[in-house]
């Protein structure tokens, strides 16, 4: 018979190690640049990420904190994501270091940036996805008490999407071609899609 852990978040989990983002895990990450409006450079992974709708394409993430991410897409109403992958893994995690919001993070990780086509944050120069997108929502979080949460959730709309074309076969993306990574639970743990980690089912007719 199964044996199982219960326990009611309101109470603790009563573990070593909180499991929560571990269960609903692996995540992808929100690796998002924006431009403050005084034109300082930001750049910060989210774990909380995800694709929300198809069209128009929406991505959202949700900070814990009203952190300089948020700040200036609430200025600005623009942010870039960009995909992380394993080759830019290190470079990501220290653009997870909390600095002042006039430290300019792709400086402090040593990324070099590329230019947008339709908003002004800058894109990641080697990841081989980016969305440049526009805010539509920007929301508090709260409890299911009504209580408004420090957690801001941020919804935009994919306006324009860069693809590097070693991406594609005869036009279709190769999701583990760019090996992207995704945020496991732990302190510390991480993944990295690849090929041979694929398997393929069709949706029932």
């Amino acid at each position: 018979m199964t044996e199982w852990h219960f326990y009611e978040p309101r109470d603790g989990h009563g573990l070593p190690h909180d499991p929560l983002n571990a269960m609903v895990a692996p995540r992808p990450i929100g690796w998002i640049s924006t431009v403050s409006a005084d034109g300082v450079r930001n750049i910060a992974p989210y774990s909380f990420f995800n694709l929300l709708n198809y069209t128009p394409p929406l991505i959202g993430f949700s900070s814990m904190g009203w952190k300089d991410s948020v700040a200036n897409i609430n200025a600005t109403g623009e942010f870039v994501w960009s995909l992380a992958t394993r080759d830019l893994a290190e470079a990501m995690n220290a653009t997870a270091a909390s600095v002042a919001a006039d430290v300019d993070e792709f400086a402090l990780a040593g990324l070099a940036t590329t230019p947008s086509r339709l908003v002004a944050p800058p894109r990641v120069a080697a990841s081989p996805v980016s969305f440049e997108c526009r805010l539509t929502q920007l929301i508090r979080l709260t409890d299911r008490a009504g209580a408004e949460l420090d957690q801001y959730l941020v919804i935009g709309e994919a306006v324009g999407i860069h693809i590097d074309t070693a991406m594609l076969d005869e036009g279709v993306y190769q999701t583990a071609r760019a090996r992207p990574i995704l945020r496991g639970g732990g302190p510390a743990d991480y993944f990295e899609v690849t090929p041979e980690t694929l398997f393929r089912m069709r949706r029932p007719g």
